[in-house]
């Protein structure tokens, strides 16, 4: 693990593979009360052959510093730590509200994205019932019990209990400000109307099964894009570690192209 401080804050990040490996350097950027290590089972499998960066963003795992009010601000974190790594380019791997920060990314700055991979993200945050109610109850409810439904609701049904309990400890010590000014962030999240722009190659990875960002918002959100293919894997919103072979799998036959 190496650091990097940007303003307010100190990132963590893993930087691993050859750098004259195949093809750009990989770039995962994890979502909301996660870290870095929802990556792993890629970063295994991509860094013997190429580059493969990832990072904790601000607040979460190993970085420190506090929430922000928008997604611009944690794209603006990973653009920093990219120019310190003097990556002129990148394939943009992003989960959940990491895939929001990808996008952003990719409008702000389409020359260093050689092409994007969104994992359960969408561009306009609009909400089910069940994830409005607890949006209404967050203020109402203490801050572990909110953090234990999101979570929870995040898996797909049957997936077992005692892995779930680890991710929701694990989110639930993310601090709690951080938590809800990052939530807050996601909420007003919208690039829907932008995602045209974006002609960088694009895979859009979903679970079939996740009720937190539902099919039908990510079906709305692809047929936007001028470049995309959809995979459907049965899972529900935490793909990477529900399902983390078949997502290195369909990350691995939209790259395989690239090798040349």
């Amino acid at each position: 693990m190496a650091q990097l401080e940007v303003e307010g804050a100190v990132l963590a990040y893993d930087d691993e593979g050859p750098r004259d490996g195949q093809g750009p350097p990989l770039v995962f950027v994890h979502g909301w009360t996660a870290n870095r290590h929802r990556w792993d089972h890629q970063s295994a499998h991509f860094s013997a052959e190429r580059r493969v960066i990832r990072l904790d963003l601000r607040g979460h795992g190993d970085s420190t510093g506090a929430g922000v009010g928008a997604v611009d601000d944690l794209a603006q974190d990973v653009l920093t730590l990219l120019d310190h790594l003097k990556v002129d380019r990148c394939v943009l791997v992003g989960h959940s509200m990491g895939g929001m920060i990808a996008q952003t990314i990719a409008l702000a700055r389409p020359d260093l994205v050689d092409r994007l991979v969104l994992v359960d993200s969408i561009s306009r945050m609009t909400y089910s019932r069940g994830r409005g109610l607890l949006m209404a109850a967050s203020t109402l409810v203490p801050f572990k019990p909110f953090v234990a439904a999101n979570i929870q609701r995040a898996f797909a049904p049957g997936y077992p209990r005692e892995e779930v309990r680890k991710y929701i400890e694990a989110s639930a010590a993310t601090p709690k400000e951080v938590v809800m000014t990052d939530y807050g962030a996601m909420r007003a999240f919208d690039v829907l109307d932008r995602v045209g722009e974006i002609e960088a190659p694009t895979l859009i990875v979903h679970g079939f099964h996740d009720i937190q960002l539902p099919l039908k918002q990510m079906l709305r959100m692809a047929k936007a894009y001028p470049n995309a293919v959809v995979r459907i894997i049965d899972a529900g919103h935490e793909l990477p570690v529900e399902k983390p072979a078949e997502l290195t799998e369909a990350l691995d036959r939209f790259l395989a192209p690239a090798r040349g």
